[in-house]
């Protein structure tokens, strides 16, 4: 296949490490790097095709993971961090000079995915993160200049890698999102 997913899984997916707790996340300056700490084994790792976000250079889609909030520390150069889009639900923190995004936060605690933060496992020299699952916002990748002739392509191509296409969310974090609502809204019990 002629389209890089992205570099961490485009020669194949590799599994977690037992017992793995987390390593240090850097961007991609060579003077003052941005660094953060992460002390938890990442969940509902993915490669996601949505336009917001970051990817590395050539890859179709980007990959992304949560831990909880308190796992996230931001351990050196934070005065280069900026919020990319202050009205966006997640408020991706990105180094100001390389561009990469560090972690993305939701601040409205309303949100169901409120407590957890957003990272690029590929930014950590340490191996063992979680493995990704699933394949988020597929038909996404168009809206980035993907022909949308190559979609079936694709899909497959996920498919034989493991990670099920989806153009929304895997169905547990939906569930998830749906169970959050209706508790909200008083139609499930909380």
């Amino acid at each position: 296949m002629g389209v890089s997913i992205h570099p961490s899984v485009d020669s194949g997916v590799k599994p977690a490490a037992s017992g793995f707790s987390g390593g240090t996340l850097t961007c991609k300056c060579s003077d003052r790097p941005v660094k953060v700490r992460i002390s938890a084994q990442s969940a509902h790792n993915h490669v996601c095709g949505c336009t917001k976000c970051w990817k590395p250079d050539g890859a179709t889609f980007s990959m992304v993971a949560v831990v909880p909030r308190e796992a996230v520390e931001v351990v050196e150069n934070g005065d280069k961090l900026k919020v990319v889009d202050p009205s966006a639900a997640i408020q991706r923190h990105a180094c100001s000079a390389c561009g990469t995004h560090m972690y993305g936060r939701i601040e409205n605690k309303d949100h169901p995915f409120y407590g957890l933060d957003f990272i690029h496992t590929e930014l950590s020299s340490e191996s063992g993160w979680s493995p990704p699952e699933f394949a988020a916002f597929v038909s996404s990748i168009i809206e980035s200049g993907t022909p949308p002739a190559m979609l079936p392509e694709i899909r497959q191509h996920l498919k034989s890698m493991g990670l099920e296409p989806y153009d929304c969310l895997s169905p547990p974090l939906m569930d998830a999102i749906a169970t959050h609502t209706a508790k909200s809204k008083g139609t499930l019990a909380a």
